[in-house]
């Protein structure tokens, strides 16, 4: 049967079917992290271009922005140089305004909610926003299989991961 397509207003809300998607998320931890290393890995990656537009067909990130407001992307060269160039900045000012290194030596904003993260959870910089931030949550990628650990950490707060490894996790013919 798989999940019904719901409406925003299940997300907003933090209820999934009358639950707590983040605690049912939670609770299908280890059968996410047993299908994203056990699975049929080339019968999941055929599915995710259907899966991920499915799941934006319910979910606006707009009425989430969880992303934006808990965590940040790597800023890497290119994103760095861009974005300078469209705010009218030199790098070297764009990176002591917004960016710090971080424990892995990436650059990432020095606070969240990201400064460029409107009141009304649009960004500011979209047009030329980090590449991360662009492929952002990767269920249309190998990135959801290939690197488990970020998979399940985003499916704890990003509503399209988790209705991506739900449908995963429904269809037998994956494990």
């Amino acid at each position: 049967m798989g999940i019904q397509k719901q409406n925003d207003a299940a997300f907003i809300s933090g209820e999934w079917k009358d639950k707590d998607w983040q605690g049912r998320a939670a609770a299908h931890h280890k059968g996410y992290a047993r299908l994203l290393q056990k699975g049929k890995k080339n019968r999941i990656l055929k599915q995710l271009p259907a899966l991920h537009e499915e799941a934006f067909s319910v979910i606006n990130c707009l009425n989430c922005a969880a992303c934006c407001k808990n965590y940040s992307p790597r800023f890497k060269t290119p994103d760095i140089k861009r974005i300078s160039k469209y705010l009218g900045m030199k790098e070297s000012r764009f990176i002591d305004t917004y960016l710090r290194l971080d424990e892995d030596g990436d650059y990432v904003v020095k606070q969240t909610p990201c400064p460029f993260l409107g009141t009304d959870n649009r960004c500011g910089i979209y047009e030329v926003r980090p590449s991360d931030c662009e492929r952002f949550p990767y269920t249309n990628e190998d990135v959801l299989i290939n690197r488990p650990r970020i998979t399940l950490k985003n499916a704890t707060f990003c509503p399209a991961v988790f209705y991506v490894l739900e449908q995963l996790l429904e269809d037998k013919q994956v494990e």
